[in-house]
This record gives C-alpha cells, structure tokens and sequence, in this order.
C-alpha cells in the first residue's frame, strides 16, 4: 500500500495539472511536454531506493533510475528544448517570418480606402473612458454592482452604429458559487456619443445570462468547457465578447495553428459560443458570420508585420537596410466597404517621428495593404495635439485615423487627469503641424480646415478635386466668437447649407452683410455646416 500510495498522488497531480493548465494536444505546443517532464522526474525519484549509512550519515543509492524513464525526459526536454530551436529560431527562418503575414499589395491613396465620415460618427469615447463610463452605469444599482465586474470592452458595429461592449463578469469564487446560473447582462457604450451608455439585460424579452465566463470556475469556465468540448487538438485565443446585430451575445474565440515549427501563430478560424447554453460551433475564416468584426487577433498581425519589416533583407541585415517596424500599436478603423481594419504606421528602424508608408488589415482575412506616403506617426500627432493645449496639462488619446474631406488625418480627445474629454484634436497625417483643436467637433474641423487651408494646400494637392465653387448672394450672415476668435456663419440664395468661416480665411467677411454677391469654394460633405476654403466678395471689387 506504501508503493501504491505515492503513486496515486502522481496520477492526482497529473490530472489536476492538465485540468487546469488545459495543454494543446497536438506538434508545436510545449505544455504538454512540460507537464509530462515535470510528472516523470517525480516518478523517477520515488522509484529510487536510498538508504543512510549510519556511520558516515550519507545517503547511498540502492537501485539506479529506471532508463526507460530517464530516455523519455531526454526525448522530452528535446522536444520543448531542442526542436523550437531548430524549427522556429528566426536565424534559420527569417524567409517563412517574412511571408507569414502573406502578400502585402501596395495601395494608392489612403484616403480612398478610409470611408469619408460625418461628425456624429467620429470615434470620440476610447477604451479607458469607455470603461470609466460603464462602472458609472454600475454604480447606480449598487446590488448589482456588489455581485459583478466590468470585463474586457470590445469595439464593435451592431447595426452599423459603433459600440463599446463589455461582459458583466463575476467579481470572485462565492459570487459565482452563489450565482451558478450566471451573470446577468453586458454594458454597451457608444463610441461616438459618451452620453449613451446602456446596461442590457433583456434581449428580445429573454434574460441575458452569462454563465461560460472567464470568471467562471470549473466546466464553466469558457476556456475549459470548449477545451472538453472536442478542441483539446488546436491552440485558442483571444476570447473576445460580441454581440450580433439583436443585441445576443456570443464568445468569438479565434482558432490558431503554429506555422514556423514552434512559432509563427496564425488564425484558421473561429469558435462561437453560446454564453448562456455553451452551444458551440466553428466556422472557417470564409465562413464566419458578418456579424464577426474580427478574426484576426491584434498580437499576431502586429508580430507578423514587424517581422515582415525586420526580415526584408533576410536575418542577417545588420545595416537595417530597408527594415520597417509598426508605429504605436494597432487601432481597429471601418473602411469604405463598411468592413474592418487593423490601422498602423509603418517607419524605418532608428526614425519615430515619421512614418514612410501605413498598413490595413483586413481583421476577418488579413488581407494586407501598404500604402508608401510620408506622415505623422501615431506618437507624433500625440505629441502636436497635446503641445496645441500644454498649459492644460491635457493628454491626447490614441489617434484614430479618419478621411476628412479627402484629407486622412488623425482624431483624437484631450483628456484631464481624470480620463475626462474635455476637448478634441485634429491632426493631419501627412504633416503634424497642420492642427486643430475645439471644445466641439464642430469647432474642432472648423479650426483644423482653417488651418489646413492657410497652408494653401500644400500639403496634399489632390483635395482640390473634391472642392465645389459657388457664386451666389447672401442671405444671412452673423458672428459668433469661441476661445476669442470670432466665426462668420452666413448662408446663400439657392443653396441649402450653413456655411461658416474666419477673417483667417478672408478679410473680407467681417464686413460683408445680406444681399453682397459673394464667391465661394468649399469641400464638399454632407455636413449641415460647411467651412469654407475660400471667400470672396464680388461687391467689393474694384
């Protein structure tokens, strides 16, 4: 019973390591191995007879480990140890690292791929600030608040509207054991408005309940129950929580195969999981529902683009010739075709001001496109929009790129200590000393386009096609002064809009009143206010 005894508890710990470690069953993945390794030391050690000479006090070893055993830890630590050297170290694969992210096309214009956008759908409220927002919302039911956490928020388009959106989570070990059933609800916080902010707990007239969880312990645990649910075999990851355009919610959790020997993740595919009943099933990339915004998970495409950049000129390029490296990190956008993207610029190892080309990604099929023009990186933007308010003391959110009127620029909030909005910031990719700033998104584009403007264009020539001229007389006209600087805001005889401008753009229009023939030039956009460009007034010609 003694022999046994030992033995017994190997066989308990086996099984509580692989219960909870979940290994992938399958070449590429080490856990297993690990595991293994780790249980056949303990065997080996408890099948060892030792014995203490009482004279010398020393231990003395009265049968050899067994060789068999010992053969399968070698084979073992080669395995974990040996094979990811030689399959996978980018020494002896730099061509395959290269290649991962697949064929990357060269695009022409970024303006032309990014939808051009009304003010009431620009991105205003970011991750952080949505979560302050939804534990608001949290703190008005207090009894709710005491049983639950705010997950992990995912940007996503239900109904073609953008929305942050966070499962409610189980806040420890005895409010799940006291709530089995599971959590009830998730909170939705609108990107483009920070005043819509909504606790769903109904769907159709149905209860929403979050029972597979990561918060969830043993067979609900989410990560567990689709591992014994017949994906022992394929690596899994990014458990993102998303809605479908009803308001029901699913996990999407992307499956992966290893490339590169031991290495190079890449996404095959999709598991959707019912968070109520666990129902399961996986679809392939081509076939994941519409619904899905992304398959592509925001670490492998950032490892496979800064290898696609490191390895150009293969692993030995000591010169960093030609390499590239991403910017700031990766940004979800939308583009023309309504589907969404991984955004990131691209600059030469050794440079971070400026970036020479951006990249899109398509986060369903990584389909990749460069876009070779010179701009403002990420951190650049930061650092102009925040320099534009320094005595503030406002710090500038991650940048959101944006076609403004054919013009790709930068969006962004400035935020107090707090992680309060207080205003917002437009910045123009192709150079960060074009800048505007408002405490609205009106007064914002109105102080970037007039700014833009003044620069005569410069800086992107290709805008003037979109730009329409108008001769017409006014029909009203008044001033209105924000932040000290006084705006015209006046309309014309047969044509629907506002139109809006400074004496930056023109001296002319302070002094310009009803029934004056003017001429005009504008971008044009489906803006009910339009800024203009340029103003002339025809009555004052000499």
């Amino acid at each position: 019973m003694k022999k046994i005894i030992p033995f017994l508890i190997i066989i308990l710990l086996g099984f509580l390591l692989f219960y909870f470690n979940l290994p992938v069953i399958n070449y590429g993945f080490t856990k297993l191995g690990i595991i293994l390794i780790f249980l056949l030391i303990l065997i080996i050690f408890i099948t060892i007879r030792l014995e203490v000479n009482p004279k010398t006090k020393q231990l003395k070893i009265l049968s050899k480990p067994n060789k068999f055993l010992l053969y399968l830890v070698v084979l073992l630590l080669i395995y974990v140890i040996g094979f990811p050297i030689f399959t996978s170290l980018p020494m002896f694969r730099s061509a395959d690292y290269q290649k991962l992210i697949g064929k990357v096309e060269n695009g022409d214009k970024i303006a032309t791929h990014i939808a051009p956008i009304s003010m009431d759908e620009i991105r205003v409220v970011d991750e952080d600030l949505a979560y302050l927002l939804g534990e608001k919302v949290l703190g008005t039911q207090p009894a709710l608040g005491s049983q639950v956490q705010l997950g992990d928020f995912c940007i996503q388009k239900v109904n073609n509207k953008l929305y942050w959106v966070a499962p409610l989570l189980h806040s420890g070990f005895f409010k799940w054991l006291n709530n089995k059933e599971g959590t009830t609800g998730y909170v939705m916080v609108s990107a483009t408005n920070e005043r819509d902010v909504k606790l769903i707990q109904n769907v159709d007239g149905k209860p929403v309940k979050i029972k597979y969880q990561q918060n969830a312990y043993f067979q609900s645990d989410i990560h567990r129950h689709i591992y014994f649910n017949g994906f022992s075999t394929v690596g899994l990851t990014d458990y993102t929580f998303e809605i479908d355009d009803k308001g029901k919610p699913f996990w999407v959790v992307t499956k992966f195969t290893k490339k590169i020997g031991f290495s190079g993740n890449d996404a095959t595919g999709v598991v959707i999981v019912d968070v109520e009943t666990g129902a399961l099933k996986q679809y392939s990339i081509a076939n994941t529902p519409k619904w899905v915004d992304r398959v592509q998970p925001i670490d492998f495409i950032e490892n496979q683009l800064n290898d696609w950049g490191e390895y150009v000129n293969g692993y030995w390029n000591f010169s960093n010739s030609n390499k590239l490296k991403i910017t700031e990190g990766l940004t979800l956008v939308y583009g023309h075709d309504n589907k969404s993207y991984w955004y990131t610029g691209l600059t030469s190892v050794g440079k971070d001001e400026s970036a020479v080309g951006f990249v899109l990604v398509d986060t369903r099929t990584k389909k990749t496109t460069f876009y070779k023009q010179g701009g403002a990186t990420e951190y650049a933007a930061q650092s102009s929009a925040q320099g534009k308010v320094q005595e503030k003391g406002y710090f500038a959110s991650l940048p959101i790129p944006y076609n403004i009127n054919n013009i790709p620029t930068y969006v962004m909030t400035l935020k107090d200590k707090g992680g309060l909005v207080k205003m917002f910031a437009m910045v123009a990719i192709s150079d960060y000393t074009i800048v505007g700033v408002g405490n609205t998104m009106r007064e914002t584009l109105t102080s970037y386009k007039n700014v833009y403007n003044m620069a005569d264009n410069k800086i992107n020539p290709q805008t003037e096609s979109t730009k329409k001229t108008v001769e017409s007389v006014i029909s009203r006209i008044q001033n209105d002064v924000k932040n000290g600087n006084s705006f015209y805001y006046f309309t014309v005889k047969d044509y629907p809009n506002i139109f809006v401008g400074s004496s930056q753009i023109s001296n002319q229009l302070p002094v310009s009143i009803v029934g004056d023939k003017v001429k005009i030039s504008f971008d044009i956009d489906n803006e009910e206010v339009i800024d203009v460009s340029s103003f002339e007034n025809l009555n004052m010609k000499n």
